[in-house]
């Protein structure tokens, strides 16, 4: 039966009679449960190895699709100072210049008929220089509108990265999780083949004295070929796991730590994190992000239909513009009212379309409702179905030890059959790997709750690392009026 023997956990397989003993080696009767995995609450770890919270910090830091989204959010800022364009005045300045030949002849009466009173003849380089400025005085709050709207953009941006960062850091406990398992599911199936050689190099010293027969010595080669050929396809698995590993946590998987369930930082009721899911989940906050956009995008249309008012000042000099001139200047100011009365219909059907699209975004947020609490209630419903599935597999895993140790010691008083000890054996083998998985999934299904209500994140989980602050970057381009050069510096 497995006990604990301080912090670490440990089973009380009976050694002494060769059962699990090979050469004076332990086959691990735990090597799911000791080499493995789950450090629940109070357990302790004996040597320096990787940990779960590492891993997730490493995923947070470095996961090449997060760092893409980052900088999605970034470019999504930038909308901000260009809707805050509509308020800023446009700035012109033109110039020209070039050469110019001038022949003019003065006379009075019809021509070729009159005096020719004088001539001007003569060529010129005119140079103009200009600049005009214009400024928008009122454009029926378009600009304010767009303001608003690419605001509730960048809030949606925010959120939508908030999924992603909850999505990486998921995958990452779950690959993490799963390296421990099918680790420890090779060294389960390990021990077991060493077992089965051990049992069919007894087989074969009866089957020469004639305690049994040669089918008992071909049950034993059977269920060693198929030991081998379970080993080999958990290894398998185990290096499909480590390149997962590597794709989303950023290194190899080394020596990895024992990882424990979250459930500090769940909600206690399934009620309160049905609650949390409808409030916190950021695919929900994004939806309702989305119809405010949609309600502003409406208001921007509709500012199609009122006045627009502008102001526009131009000067410009010029020089020798004609033979006569010289110098040239000139200055004005005008003021503009523009009113709109019919523009071929596009207007309205560009309103009626808004409507209809705020309308999806209405019934979208629905969606995501019932989506973020159907996702908690199954959450939370394998959470508890894992913490049971714990408790059966240790039972599961102390009763099979105890029908291996009494099946093998009546096999050899006669009463049993290598046939039945293969059996057991197998059986023995199922609960282990039944163990492993169970514990698995327990951990796994508390961090699946954590990011169904919508917090996992490194603030709630006190990951030691520089949380990514997607505001910083905002408040750098708000109010930029020009530059070329990104805050990062390209």
């Amino acid at each position: 039966m497995i006990r604990r023997r301080g912090s670490a956990l440990f089973t009380s397989c009976d050694m002494k009679n060769g059962i699990l003993r090979m050469g004076g080696v332990r086959l691990a009767a735990a090597a799911a449960v000791l080499a493995f995995m789950t450090a629940w609450p109070g357990t302790a770890t004996r040597v320096s190895a990787d940990t779960i919270e590492s891993a997730l910090v490493r995923a947070y830091q470095s996961n090449p699709q997060l760092n893409a989204q980052r900088a999605a959010v970034r470019a999504t800022d930038e909308s901000v100072p260009q809707a805050l364009s509509g308020y800023r005045p446009r700035v012109a300045v033109t110039t020209s210049g070039g050469f110019q030949h001038t022949d003019m002849t003065f006379s009075q009466g019809l021509p070729g008929q009159g005096n020719v009173l004088g001539r001007i003849k003569g060529n010129q380089t005119p140079v103009a220089i200009g600049a005009t400025v214009s400024q928008t005085l009122f454009d029926g709050f378009q600009a304010a509108n767009r303001t608003r709207a690419a605001e509730g953009q960048v809030s949606a941006a925010r959120e939508g990265l908030r999924v992603l960062e909850q999505t990486v850091l998921l995958a990452a406990a779950t690959i993490y999780m799963d390296y421990l398992r099918d680790a420890a599911i090779v060294e389960v199936q390990r021990s077991n083949v060493r077992v089965l050689e051990e049992t069919l190099k007894q087989t074969r010293d009866r089957f020469n004295v004639g305690e049994v027969t040669r089918t008992d010595v071909a049950q034993s080669e059977a269920q060693l070929a198929a030991g081998r050929t379970q080993l080999m396809a958990t290894e398998s698995t185990l290096i499909t796991t480590r390149a997962n590993y590597r794709r989303i946590v950023g290194n190899e998987p080394g020596q990895l730590a024992p990882g424990s369930p979250v459930d500090r930082f769940l909600p206690s009721t399934l009620a309160r994190s049905v609650d949390l899911a409808l409030t916190q989940n950021p695919n929900v906050t994004a939806a309702m992000y989305g119809i405010d956009v949609s309600h502003l995008q409406v208001k921007v249309a509709e500012g199609v239909l009122f006045p627009t008012v502008t102001l526009q000042a131009n000067v410009q000099k010029g020089y020798d513009q004609q033979l006569t001139l010289p110098t040239q200047f000139a200055a004005s100011a005008i003021a503009q009212v523009s009113v709109p009365i019919y523009q071929g219909g596009a207007e309205y059907s560009l309103i009626r379309q808004s409507k209809e699209t705020l309308a999806q975004q209405r019934l979208n947020l629905e969606q995501v409702r019932n989506q973020a609490r159907a996702s908690t209630v199954q959450a939370w419903g394998q959470l508890e179905a894992t913490k049971v599935q714990v408790k059966s597999a240790q039972a599961q895993v102390e009763a099979s030890e105890i029908a291996v140790n009494g099946i093998r010691e009546e096999a050899k008083a006669g009463q049993r059959t290598t046939f039945d000890v293969l059996v057991a054996q197998q059986a023995l083998v199922s609960a282990r790997v039944a163990l492993v998985t169970a514990q698995h999934d327990r951990v796994v299904a508390s961090y699946a709750v954590l990011n169904a209500v919508g917090r996992l994140t490194p603030q709630v989980l006190k990951l030691n690392t520089t949380v990514y602050d997607p505001s910083v970057h905002y408040h750098q381009v708000r109010d930029s009026w020009i530059g070329l050069r990104t805050p990062d510096g390209q």
